[in-house]
């Protein structure tokens, strides 16, 4: 077994165990996420992201099996590191190498995370808008993480292989997320709003399953005279993973933006969508306060679009990845900033 398999299988094995532990110990009682809770499961998933961060610095090079100065020139070619090689260093080499795909986990992880937060503006719209009871929704997100985690799977390696065939789909997704960018600025004060009754995925899921009228507790389906229905609760669970879906085709090819190891996308992506759930329960009773965030979401997906699209040029001008997590660290904190100090205004209500 080389030791690509074993570092691949090691990290899917951890990860299963941690959503083991999360449904068998943290799931088992339905009851509301309190905030201390929360910050402690963020907390957690933090250090384990950074901790993963550590292994990468030191242990990265088994990822591809890289025991030789050959395969590392080999590897840094088809993931397009740009790193410079000495053919008499390959210990030196080894160790760039390990630095710049821990530094590329890193941004990848920074970006996934930030745009999840957009998430979390339109999975507190839908619990809201049907009415989902707060001690329900870690059981849906937990469920909805996983059908992600699946789906981005899926996703991140269909995106590896047409990326290695067709090089030039860099620049569609480039375009596409200053598209996606400028979208979100222009439509950044728009009130968005869920109709629950004429939704897509409502009247698909009514179209063709026997939907029970209200809410059963925790459960997903339930069986009414040998008949099996799917509760409000399901079509919930369904809408998310959709919206999930959705928000994957803008997250995912931003971090391909970063690195295009296959891998690296990968970790970065489950780790943030794993800390996407702990992130809800810390940011949803404050999240609208935060206003300036989809200014600063757009600006950054704008800023890695432009970087997709000149990638030719990106080093010579000074924007190496180590610069390009600044530059989105900074995005995101000014954007945090500028909510706090200038707060928005509530609208005065009108009276007789």
């Amino acid at each position: 077994m080389s030791s690509e398999s074993i570092f691949i299988s090691g990290f899917i094995v951890f990860i299963l165990i941690m959503l083991s532990l999360d449904l068998g110990l943290f799931a088992k009682h339905e009851r509301a996420v309190t905030l201390k809770q929360a910050a402690i499961m963020s907390a957690v998933w933090v250090s384990m992201a950074l901790g993963f961060y550590v292994l990468i610095l030191n242990y990265g090079h088994l990822l591809h099996h890289v025991d030789n100065f050959a395969t590392l020139q080999e590897v840094n070619a088809k993931h397009l590191h740009h790193l410079k090689l000495n053919p008499n260093d390959f210990a030196g080499g080894l160790e760039l190498y390990r630095k710049n795909l821990g530094l590329e986990f890193l941004t990848g992880y920074v970006v996934e995370y930030a745009l999840s937060v957009d998430n979390i503006f339109v999975i507190v719209l839908i619990f809201t808008a049907f009415g989902v009871s707060s001690r329900l929704y870690h059981k849906v997100l937990f469920w909805g993480i996983i059908g992600a985690v699946l789906m981005r799977f899926t996703f991140i390696f269909v995106g590896a292989t047409l990326i290695t065939h067709f090089h030039w789909i860099l620049y569609i997704f480039g375009a596409f997320l200053v598209y996606t960018g400028v979208s979100m600025f222009i439509n950044r004060n728009q009130e968005e709003k869920i109709d629950t009754e004429n939704h897509r995925i409502v009247r698909f899921a009514s179209r063709y399953f026997a939907v029970h009228p209200r809410f059963e507790g925790g459960k997903f389906f339930i069986k009414i005279d040998g008949k099996k229905l799917i509760t409000p609760l399901f079509l919930v669970l369904l809408v998310i993973e959709v919206t999930d879906l959705v928000f994957a085709v803008d997250s995912i090819p931003a971090i391909f933006s970063i690195t295009k190891d296959p891998y690296i996308v990968f970790f970065s992506n489950i780790f943030a969508i794993l800390g996407l759930r702990s992130m809800f329960f810390l940011l949803v009773n404050i999240i609208d306060k935060f206003h300036y965030l989809k200014v600063g979401l757009a600006i950054l997906l704008a800023f890695i679009g432009l970087k997709m699209l000149g990638a030719n040029y990106a080093e010579e001008i000074g924007l190496t990845t180590s610069v390009s997590l600044l530059i989105i660290l900074g995005i995101l904190a000014v954007s945090i900033a500028a909510s706090l100090v200038f707060p928005r205004k509530e609208k005065a209500e009108i009276r007789d």
